[in-house]
């Protein structure tokens, strides 16, 4: 059946329960950057006392419209606010269970740890610069890799002329391991 003809609830909330991003494995600490930290709790600020007010402000005129069966504004208003809702729990929980972690105070510079930025090249002569951050801060496509990525997995603890492997679907490969910087 089409999905226009079906009258969807107000109060679904088999959307609230979809993972918005990957789950920190079992048992492990969600370590975070400090900018990783500031810019979830500002995210977390800007949606409690920006964009939800104006989103509440939008539904409680278009509620008072009179028929909200066919107002678009309060339709889409009442599910701006479940996104809204749902991404501030979200970030919520991962802020109380945030383990903030500084790279600049990191004692072995000369080995990878959370918070290193490690130029290495693989078998083919490939160079790449990665950062190791936490879950939430990942960005791959800008050098940023998360720590639990088999990646990271495979360059931590290592030292600069290291040579490490990495599994892959395709078999398994070599990362020599160029350089270990840290912020700061």
């Amino acid at each position: 059946m089409n999905k226009a003809f079906v009258r969807e609830s107000d109060d679904a909330e088999d959307e609230d329960d979809a993972p918005e991003v990957h789950a920190l494995p079992a048992g492990s600490k969600n370590y975070m950057t400090v900018q990783g930290h500031r810019a979830l709790r500002d995210e977390l600020t800007r949606l409690l006392n920006v964009e939800r007010p104006e989103v509440v402000q939008v539904v409680s005129w278009a509620a008072s419209n009179g028929d909200r069966s066919e107002n678009g504004d309060y339709i889409y208003g009442k599910k701006r606010l479940r996104e809204i809702d749902r991404r501030m729990r979200f970030l919520t929980k991962r802020l109380e269970m945030a383990e903030v972690v500084d790279p600049a105070t990191q004692p072995n510079k000369d080995q990878v740890f959370f918070g290193a930025t490690v130029h290495y090249s693989d078998q083919r002569g490939a160079e790449f610069r990665v950062t190791i951050v936490g879950v939430d801060e990942a960005e791959p496509l800008a050098g940023r890799i998360s720590w639990v990525s088999p990646v990271a997995r495979a360059l931590l603890k290592a030292h600069e002329g290291d040579t490490v492997s990495l599994r892959t679907p395709a078999g398994k490969d070599e990362l020599d391991v160029l350089e270990i910087t840290y912020p700061g």
